[in-house]
């Protein structure tokens, strides 16, 4: 009988014991634990280090392994830091246009990189190009007329931010329907649609970065995505009072001229 009563004490004193080096061992497992989350977490959240690869436009990357093409893009960016351009003039009005520019280009489907691409029409020279070409978007009278703005001797909507983005979102889209290409869009409202796929055919390439084209449309997506660069990371470019341009700010509806 005793021995009956002696076999369950065994077990049942042979289980607290367990339990007590389980319990005593489970601390330490988890302060491990802890320890290799916060090792993880520190680790993934360190900032890259910048390197000419990371740049893009319109998700629209450079080749990889072109050291013509990261020349070249080296020499844009460096044109367009604080030590060469020397002007703040650029985030003030990527500040005031932005709001009004980016709702009109997602409501279009046109990818907000684009915002950018009035500071390099529009933003760095201003006035009437020798052609003609006016206003933010620096359209032609007659293209601009095409995506419904007036011009005339009493009224240039060229200049009124709202209508002439409208227009621009309407001819981007366009284009994006003929190259099926951000970069060659881009490259397209520059030098002009005909211009532009007559150069495809005759070069049989359709890859923006490595055709052969005039002097201004084979810097002008380099100059876009620079411009991007300096206004979304201003300090490491040598703004060092300005804060980085990136979030899409829906606002409301303005149907006021913007100077």
């Amino acid at each position: 009988m005793l021995k009956k009563h002696l076999i369950p004490l065994t077990v049942i004193l042979g289980l607290l014991l367990m339990a007590n080096v389980f319990a005593y061992k489970l601390p330490t497992e988890v302060e491990n634990l802890k320890k290799d989350n916060y090792t993880n977490v520190k680790k993934e959240t360190e900032e890259p280090v910048f390197s000419i690869a990371q740049l893009e436009f319109a998700e629209e990357t450079l080749p990889v392994g072109d050291a013509k093409v990261t020349q070249k893009m080296k020499r844009t960016l460096a044109s367009f830091s604080y030590g060469n351009l020397q002007t703040n003039r650029l985030h003030l009005k990527a500040a005031k246009w932005f709001p009004i520019v980016e709702p009109i280009l997602a409501a279009y489907g046109i990818p907000n990189d684009f915002k950018y691409l009035p500071l390099v029409e529009s933003g760095l020279r201003g006035g009437v190009s020798p052609k003609g070409a006016a206003g933010y978007w620096q359209f032609m009278p007659s293209t601009a007329r095409m995506y419904g703005l007036k011009v005339n001797k009493k009224v240039d909507e060229r200049y009124h931010l709202k209508k002439s983005t409208i227009a621009a979102a309407k001819y981007i889209k366009e284009l994006y329907g003929i190259f099926d290409s951000w970069t060659l869009v881009a490259a397209a409202y520059n030098v002009g649609d005909g211009h532009m796929r007559r150069q495809i055919n005759r070069q049989n390439q359709d890859n923006y970065f490595k055709m052969k084209l005039n002097r201004e449309t084979g810097a002008y997506v380099y100059k876009l995505i620079s411009m991007k660069e300096i206004l979304e990371n201003p300090s490491r470019n040598g703004y060092k009072n300005q804060e980085a341009l990136i979030a899409y700010k829906p606002v409301e509806e303005n149907t006021t001229t913007v100077e």
